[in-house]
């Protein structure tokens, strides 16, 4: 009978106890198994074959133990008996298992950071508070492993040497205005330069200085001085602005009174040089007919005396002058007729007929005085 037909019977496996039945007979099993593995004879013990195969599972087991899988953004440190041996990078590798090669896994793309608030003296004996942040990352994954006990810890306290030097190195002024841009900067040379010569395989990215302000104490003080210093630089904005409004004007000026001087100066050489030039050929007319140009000479002075005047003089033969008012001349602002050519004395007859140049008093007065002997 079947061990699973109605009812089962003696080698059903699934009776227990429990079922009225028999339960499952494990060392039989087990001494089935064993024969198998020792041979044909069903010896108890196993044979060569059989250890070697337990030996061959275990041994794939094992090697099979040592494939691992490195990440992106991760650097796997290979280590020999606790040396460092080699670095792989993202992708499946494979090492010698344990306890002969481990592998540590290193995060080399994540950025880490450090915020640190402290109290310097800066270099003129004043207290600033400061507060800082770094951020970094991994660059050597074994040195950051095997150089260093705390590559994390000593970042912490090279940035805060760093922060330290730099800030006392400089004023307080310096350090709350202008150097809040450049301060950093130095900072974050002088963090890399340490973590380089100690080796942590550590790479500082950025240093911000997130807060520089006086003690509590003092603020109140030091506010009054800042807005004395922002009025002071007001009113230095305000004098260049109305310097630079007056200054290019001021120039401006200059420039054209020198022009100006440069065309007077001009003129007048020029109008001497004329009037020299007309006295010289009045000269040589006055040696040619003196007699004739005295008399011109003093017809003309008479015309320019006359010819400004609103009154008319008129030479009547055989009576005396008679002064004439042109009334209605005066009123109209109009000038006074010429006198007529009846009243002009006749020139003599021995009078040249070419035209001599007009002279003025001075130049008449210098004639007269080289006539007189």
């Amino acid at each position: 009978m079947a061990w699973n037909e109605p009812g089962g019977g003696p080698q059903d496996p699934w009776k227990s106890p429990r079922r009225g039945g028999e339960g499952p007979n494990l060392d039989q099993w087990l001494k089935d198994l064993g024969g198998k593995l020792g041979g044909k004879g069903g010896a108890r013990a196993p044979g060569a074959g059989g250890i070697g195969l337990l030996a061959g599972i275990g041994l794939a087991v094992w090697l099979a133990s040592g494939i691992y899988i490195v990440n992106d953004g991760q650097r796997g440190v290979v280590m020999q008996f606790g040396k460092y041996v080699g670095t792989s990078l993202p992708g499946p590798h494979w090492h010698l298992p344990y306890p002969i090669q481990t592998v540590e896994a290193v995060d080399v793309d994540q950025f880490r950071s450090k915020q640190m608030k402290m109290q310097i003296l800066t270099s003129d004996e004043n207290i600033v508070d400061v507060e800082v942040a770094v951020q970094y990352n991994v660059k050597d994954p074994a040195q950051y492993l095997f150089n260093a006990r705390d590559p994390d810890g000593t970042l912490q306290e090279a940035s805060q040497s760093a922060v330290r030097e730099v800030i006392g190195k400089n004023t307080m002024d310096y350090v709350l205005t202008e150097g809040r841009a450049e301060i950093p900067g130095q900072v974050k040379s002088v963090v890399q330069e340490i973590l380089d010569r100690y080796a942590t395989g550590l790479d500082v990215k950025s240093v911000t200085l997130q807060d520089a302000q006086p003690p509590e104490q003092v603020q109140p003080a030091f506010a009054d001085a800042i807005k004395a210093r922002e009025d002071e630089q007001r009113f230095i904005n305000e004098a260049e602005a109305y310097a630079n409004g007056i200054i290019p004007q001021a120039r401006g000026q200059a420039r054209q009174m020198v022009e100006e001087a440069r065309a007077y100066r001009t003129r007048v050489s020029k109008a001497a040089e004329g009037e020299a030039k007309r006295f010289n050929d009045l000269l040589a007319e006055y040696r040619k007919a003196p007699e004739v140009t005295r008399k011109r000479l003093y017809l003309e002075t008479v015309e320019n005396v006359l010819g400004k005047s609103s009154k008319v003089v008129m030479d009547v033969q055989g009576g005396n002058n008679v002064l004439y008012l042109p009334l209605d001349r005066m009123m109209q602002g109009g000038k006074p007729a010429e006198a007529p050519a009846a009243a002009q004395p006749s020139a003599p007859a021995q009078a040249p007929t070419q035209a001599l140049p007009r002279m003025d008093s001075r130049a008449r007065t210098d004639l007269r005085s080289r006539e007189t002997p």
